[in-house]
């Protein structure tokens, strides 16, 4: 009978997965630690919510653009659109703050598949999100760089350095803790939703538009002579305007962010983001349709709205610079979701390990780098153009909300709590939405370059499957499970790689006598003259010295000891089978990083050639090199 002492089994673990560490020791240094660099309710809001709050950018937008085509009577459809879009925002709500209660440890759809719809279903969520986030990233930082560069013309040629400095801020603000990214983005988050509740309410109380200056002399948007809308019209407006839920997902993927109690505090902000996103949509496609707003070419309809309420002044430049500000960190929702993501599917055995270790500052440092450096190379390859990332953008979430909606089905019919039915039916309803709209984004922006995202989600979920084998292989190679054999005992024999007489060999002989029952010392001679009296300098300075251990020569038509060491130490190992054969390799380590190019890096090249050719142990001695010798 096993019993539970608090610590995982080898069954739980991978090569490469650092062992747990023990829940007593340190435990109130790490609830102090998680405390400090964990989110409030507010802090949480502006880290997590960015992508969502800058939506209403160009959420509203999308709506209209499409209703223009069926002219002035279309954008009479404005308002209906964007409550369907505000009702499926309060089904994505309600649903993940169940999720939120029930997978506290975070991970969204990706958990909620996981336990309710199998592995791969798992999986194909987890590749959508991830897909997302990096989508996220990269028109976030253009778009805000976009209005920059609108703003400031002569900056358009510069707007790819301009993309990757705002990139290398935002993930420079991130790797100093989730809580420092959100304190440095408090502010631009509420100056932003102030502007934009400040807007709809004075615009409620205007009779018409104050300004339309911004609009003056720009060519209208809007299609002429259509007197109805289709069907197929409403639902291609409704699925540009579902644009506006992204970044709904990202409070329920990154539970642990958030102090104790993280499930409450999550749920609170998920709420509050659901409020004031919900707020923000309908009182601004009211506002379209009090001022008999129309789109035109190279303004965009938050800037015609901000005109018509405030007028062509201070504040209408306040909501156009908050809006750029927060467009260009907007990208910050994806550097607090995304790594808690990569760490779960770390932890499952579907990514390397490493994403799933956390800095100093609970951090999953890992997974920051690598969205970084993969959005970096999207901002490159599309030249800084948004319109060349948008058509990509948004699919996943759709993806990812659809399979999180299903699985709370699921979740509904198996649990059973009070009015289950009426939950699952809200979720049920919920994955309809969603999945239509993946399907027509999909179908609408394929020719676009959505097909890329249909070829890139299941080359992803590949990699997390060839991955997860190649832990399971390691794994059943390691025996982790089964409890292994009694140690023994065997003889050892230590080879040390010597090229001539120091403190260093001094240093490194003493080790070795200290490890094996046997030393032996190595050099590799080259039949050129000059080396010969090298050698042979080498020899007699040894037997002077008589250090008690055996120099063996090894003669090598090239003068590199990779491979004449290897093959030594590989004929010692045939010999001997029964006798552990440990290289240990003497090295200098410089006071001064710079000094390190000064190294002839012959360490490195035998310690490479041992491991490639045999199984013998590799040891690595240090010797360091400071300014007052001890």
């Amino acid at each position: 009978m096993a019993m539970h002492t608090g610590e995982s089994t080898a069954a739980d673990r991978r090569p490469g997965q650092e062992e747990p560490p023990d829940p007593g020791a340190g435990a109130g240094a790490a609830v102090e630690s998680g405390e400090r660099h964990g989110l409030t309710a507010l802090q949480g809001l502006a880290a997590l919510s960015l992508d969502a709050m800058a939506s209403v950018a160009y959420g509203p937008e999308s709506i209209v653009l499409v209703l223009a085509a069926a002219g002035a009577y279309g954008l009479g459809f404005t308002l209906p659109v964007t409550l369907a879009i505000a009702a499926l925002l309060a089904v994505l709500v309600a649903s993940y703050r169940q999720v939120i209660a029930a997978f506290p440890d975070g991970g969204g759809s990706y958990a909620v598949a996981k336990r309710h719809l199998g592995r791969r279903t798992s999986l194909v969520a987890a590749a959508s999100l991830i897909l997302d986030y990096v989508l996220n990233v990269a028109v976030s930082v253009t778009a805000g760089v976009a209005a920059l560069t609108s703003a400031f013309p002569a900056l358009y040629g510069e707007r790819v350095w301009i993309c990757l400095g705002v990139l290398v801020l935002v993930t420079a603000v991130n790797l100093r803790g989730v809580v420092e990214s959100a304190k440095a983005f408090l502010v631009p988050t509420a100056v932003f939703v102030g502007s934009i509740l400040a807007m709809v309410a004075v615009g409620l109380f205007r009779d018409g538009p104050v300004s339309t200056t911004s609009a003056a002399g720009h060519a209208s948007a809007l299609g002429e002579g259509a007197t109805a809308v289709g069907a197929l019209l409403l639902l291609k407006a409704f699925a540009a305007g579902c644009s506006a839920l992204t970044g709904v997902e990202a409070v329920a993927n990154a539970v642990p962010s958030f102090r104790a109690p993280a499930a409450r505090r999550a749920g609170r902000t998920e709420v509050a983001l659901g409020a004031l996103l919900g707020v923000m949509l309908i009182g601004l496609s009211i506002l379209i349709g009090r001022f008999h707003l129309q789109p035109v070419e190279g303004v965009t309809v938050l800037a015609q709205l901000a005109d018509a309420s405030f007028g062509h002044g201070a504040a209408f430049y306040v909501v156009q610079f908050a809006t750029m500000v927060l467009l260009a960190l907007a990208a910050n929702t994806s550097f607090g979701g995304l790594p808690v993501l990569m760490s779960l599917l770390a932890r499952d055995h579907h990514l390397p390990h490493v994403f799933a270790l956390k800095a100093d500052r609970q951090v999953h440092r890992h997974g920051v780098i690598w969205l970084a450096l993969v959005s970096a190379l999207l901002l490159v390859l599309s030249g800084g153009d948004t319109n060349a990332l948008v058509p990509l953008f948004a699919i996943g979430v759709f993806i990812g909300f659809t399979v999180c909606q299903v699985g709370m089905v699921r979740h509904w019919s198996l649990e059973r709590p009070a009015r289950w039915r009426a939950k699952a039916v809200l979720n049920g309803f919920g994955a309809l939405l969603t999945g239509v709209s993946a399907v027509v984004v999909t179908a609408t922006r394929f020719t676009e370059g959505a097909w890329l995202i249909m070829v890139a989600l299941p080359l992803l979920v590949l990699a997390f499957e060839k991955v997860h084998r190649a832990y399971g292989q390691i794994g059943a190679r390691l025996e982790l499970g089964r409890v292994p054999q009694p140690p023994r005992r065997s003889r050892s024999m230590v080879v040390v790689p010597v090229s001539g007489l120091s403190l260093l060999t001094c240093r490194a002989l003493t080790a070795a006598r200290s490890l094996g029952d046997e030393v032996l010392a190595v050099t590799v001679t080259h039949p050129a003259p000059e080396d010969r009296r090298a050698t042979e300098a080498l020899r007699r300075d040894w037997e002077v010295w008589n250090p008690g251990v055996e120099l063996v020569e090894l003669c090598s038509p090239t003068r590199s000891p990779g491979r004449p060491v290897s093959g030594y130490v590989r004929e010692l190992t045939e010999q001997r089978p029964d006798t552990q054969v440990t290289v240990l390799i003497p090295e200098t380590e410089p006071e001064r990083l710079w000094q390190r190019i000064l190294q002839n890096q012959r360490g490195s090249v035998v310690a490479h050639a041992v491991r490639r050719d045999t199984d013998a142990v590799i040891c690595r001695l240090r010797f360091r090199i400071t300014a007052h010798p001890r």
